[in-house]
């Protein structure tokens, strides 16, 4: 029996595509709010405006969380985290 030839699909094409464009756009809400983060934390270190770092980092961790690019439980744990570090900064100072 003959073979049929079968017929190209570009779904699976157009899907690599468009996974590699979520993947850019994913990874640069990533780094900015690790970056954020990091400033946020480095403010306690330097004599910087130490609540404006940590509203920039919370307003990007949910805005994160919006687009969808991590789960709300991550963007909790590491607001929580930042704030529990912030408040122990704080009290050492006093």
């Amino acid at each position: 029996m003959a073979e049929t030839a079968k017929k190209k699909v570009k779904t699976p094409e157009k899907m690599v595509l468009v996974q590699e464009r979520r993947r850019k756009h994913n990874r640069s809400i990533n780094t900015r709010v690790k970056n954020t983060f990091k400033e946020a934390l480095a403010s306690l270190e330097s004599e910087a405006d130490t609540a404006k770092a940590v509203s920039t980092a919370f307003s990007a961790i949910d805005r994160a969380v919006s687009k969808g690019v991590i789960h709300k439980n991550k963007a909790a744990r590491r607001k929580s985290r930042l704030a529990k570090k912030i408040n122990a900064a704080m009290a050492e100072e006093n």
